[in-house]
C-alpha cells in the first residue's frame, strides 16, 4: 500500500499545486479534481490506493472517522470512501461538496463499488454500468402473513392501495437516470477490460442454471437497485424486479443491488442544484460480489451465508473497469473538460 501523508491542507497545497499545473490549481486556489472516485468501504478503496499514486491526503471535516480524507494524485485523480449505507453515503458526499476544499464544477464522479447481481443478467465478478438507480425502500410494505387474498406480495407504492399501482406521493429521490452520453462512453471505453476471476467463483457458479450466471465475468449496461436493507432470495428479488419496472414505467431492469447509490446521488443532486457539481458528469459502476438469490440446489439462507468467491474479483474489477475510464478522462482532459466528447 502507498504511504499516507496526512498533512493539513495548508501544509501541502503550495509545494504540490505549484509543481503540478496539470491539476489546475495554484497555492491560492482550491483543488480541482478531474475525476473523483467514490467507494463505500476499505475493501473497495484498497485497489485504488495500491494501484495509483494518490499521495496527497486531504482531511475533510464531516468525513467518517475510519475514512477521514480524500486521496489524490498530482494528475487529478481523487478517491474517497463514504462508509456503508444511506446515512454514511449522503453525509460524506455532502461534507465533500460543501467543504470549500474542492472546486467540483468540472469534476467527473465515478461511483465504483461491489453489489449483488441477478444471476439472469450477470455473474460473480461481472461489471455493470447503470442507466437508472432505483430506490428499493421508499414504499409501503405489509408482512406477507397479513396480505389480502390474491396479492402476490405485500409491497405497495407510497399512497397506493394495491400492488402494481403507481405512487400517489413520494420523496423525489426514488429514481435517478444518469447521463446517457457518459454511460455509453464509459461502456465503450471499458467493455474490453480484462476482468479478474477466481477458482472459488467458478466453482460456485455451478449452483445456478442461468446462462449469464454460468459465464465468465464481463462488462455490461444494467440498472442498479438501492436499499439500506441487505435483502436476499428469489421471492424478494422477483418483487424487486416488479418494483423497478413500476418506478421506471418499464424502462428499467435492475441487475445489481447495493446499499448506497440513491443516497449518494441525492447528495450530488443537491450539490448540482446549488451550482457546485455537474450532475451530467456522474457514472455509476457496480461489480458483482455475490448473487442476490439462491441457486437451484440451495435455500436462501444457504446462499446468503455461502462464500461465493466473488468478493476478490469484484473489488479488483471495480478498480480495473472504473480506472480505465478515469485514466481516459485525465489523459485527454482537453477533450473532456467541456463535457463528454462526442467521439
Amino acid at each position: 500500500m502507498k504511504s499516507r501523508r496526512c498533512l493539513p491542507l495548508s501544509a501541502l497545497m503550495a509545494p504540490v499545486f505549484l509543481a503540478t499545473a496539470t491539476f489546475g490549481a495554484t497555492a491560492a486556489e482550491t483543488m480541482k479534481p478531474k475525476v473523483m472516485v467514490i467507494t463505500m468501504f476499505g475493501g473497495e478503496t484498497k485497489p485504488w490506493l495500491e494501484g495509483e499514486k494518490t499521495d496527497i491526503k486531504i482531511p475533510v471535516p464531516g468525513f467518517p472517522k475510519d475514512y477521514p480524507d480524500v486521496a489524490c494524485s498530482a494528475e487529478g485523480l481523487c478517491v474517497l470512501t463514504t462508509a456503508m449505507g444511506y446515512a454514511n453515503a449522503a453525509s460524506t458526499l455532502s461534507a465533500l461538496t460543501y467543504s470549500g476544499l474542492f472546486d467540483l464544477k468540472q469534476t467527473y464522479f465515478i461511483i465504483a463499488g461491489i453489489a449483488g447481481v441477478d444471476p439472469a443478467k450477470g455473474t460473480l465478478g461481472s461489471a455493470h454500468w447503470a442507466r437508472f438507480a432505483i430506490d428499493g425502500s421508499l414504499r409501503h410494505e405489509i408482512d406477507p402473513r397479513q396480505i389480502p387474498e390474491g396479492w402476490s406480495n405485500g409491497v405497495l407504492a407510497l399512497g397506493a392501495k394495491t400492488p402494481g399501482e403507481k405512487a400517489q406521493w413520494g420523496a423525489g429521490t426514488e429514481v435517478y437516470r444518469l447521463n446517457e452520453d457518459l454511460l455509453q462512453k464509459a461502456y465503450a471505453l471499458s467493455r474490453e477490460t480484462a476482468l479478474a476471476d477466481s477458482e472459488d467463483a467458478e466453482a460456485y457458479r455451478a449452483h445456478y442454471t442461468q446462462e449469464a450466471a454460468k459465464g465468465k465475468p464481463e462488462v455490461s449496461i444494467c440498472d442498479t437497485l438501492s436499499s439500506d436493507s441487505y435483502w436476499h432470495g428469489s421471492m424478494i428479488a422477483e418483487g424487486m424486479a416488479k418494483w423497478v419496472a413500476l418506478l421506471t414505467e418499464g424502462k428499467g431492469s435492475y441487475c445489481t443491488t447495493q446499499m448506497e447509490d440513491n443516497a449518494t446521488l441525492t447528495a450530488l443532486r443537491r450539490g448540482a442544484d446549488a451550482g457546485l457539481i455537474d450532475f451530467d458528469r456522474i457514472a455509476l459502476l457496480r461489480t458483482a460480489s455475490n448473487f442476490d438469490r439462491e441457486g437451484g440446489d440451495q435455500t436462501a439462507v444457504e446462499s446468503l451465508t455461502a462464500k461465493s468467491g466473488g468478493f476478490g474479483p469484484s473489488t479488483i474489477n471495480a478498480y480495473r473497469v472504473a480506472s480505465t475510464v478515469a485514466k481516459a478522462i485525465i489523459s485527454d482532459w482537453d477533450g473532456w473538460a467541456g463535457g463528454v466528447p462526442a467521439n
